[in-house]
């Protein structure tokens, strides 16, 4: 009985603590609210591999794509997708991409990300901005899958609009090393992996993702290098795909 009474003090003395603390530091409450909220775009780079039966695997995934030859690049053109980042819900998605990416750490001036780190995806290296101008040379908006990738498979067939939201999907976007993404270029899986290893299973993961999701190929070359490195990972999931396994 003793031991439960000293143990109620406690916790009721540790509770008194926390609430003398928030009321002297009302901004520390501010700052913990402010860090909880959520951007509202989701597919971030850092996804959790969670074995949900709600979720099919990209392997499977994979299997449902149409296997095809690359059509022509005639005609591409970055503009037959979109010609700038759309605003969304005020702030500019290159800015929101960058946000999602920062997470907790971004420093905001308006809707500009001015600073902040994160665990780069492509290089796995971790990065620290202290400036604006640092994370415009250091950083771009990758394509997951190239544009110039999905003109040549598929997209040259669909409509604007189609086009349009494969290129403003957060799905198919990261915040990347730049560096990393001009190696990429517009290559696919069979021409190109990022250099961190750890990251190639969600990599072709959510290529498959967009491909499926939008109805675009894959050439047999691409899809062979695909199902090698999910063959280390056979239970990675896809991303953004409904659907029980």
């Amino acid at each position: 009985m003793k031991l439960r009474i000293r143990r109620l003090v406690c916790v009721l003395f540790a509770l008194g603590g926390v609430i003398v603390w928030l009321v002297i530091n009302p901004a520390s409450y501010e700052t913990v609210v402010t860090k909880a909220e959520d951007d509202g775009l989701e597919y971030a780079a850092e996804a959790v591999t969670v074995a949900d039966p709600n979720v099919p695997l990209a392997v499977d995934i994979l299997e449902k794509l149409e296997v095809k030859g690359r059509a022509p690049k005639t005609g591409y053109s970055r503009d037959e997708f979109y010609s700038s980042w759309p605003t969304v819900d005020g702030c500019n998605l290159r800015q929101r991409i960058l946000k999602r990416e920062f997470g907790y750490s971004a420093v905001l001036d308006g809707c500009n990300v001015v600073a902040g780190e994160y665990d780069d995806p492509y290089t796995g290296e971790h990065k620290k901005f202290d400036k604006r101008e640092e994370i415009s040379k250091g950083i771009q908006i990758d394509h997951v899958v190239a544009l110039s990738d999905a003109w040549q498979k598929g997209a040259q067939y669909m409509d604007t609009k189609v086009r349009y939201d494969i290129a403003t999907d957060p799905l198919n976007l990261l915040a990347v090393d730049a560096a990393a993404n001009g190696k990429k270029s517009d290559g696919d899986a069979a021409t190109w992996l990022p250099p961190n290893k750890k990251f190639r299973c969600q990599y072709v993961a959510r290529q498959v993702s967009v491909k499926f999701k939008y109805g675009l190929w894959v050439t047999e070359a691409e899809k062979d290098v695909i199902n090698s490195v999910l063959a280390n990972c056979p239970n990675e999931p896809s991303v953004g795909v409904e659907g029980s396994r």
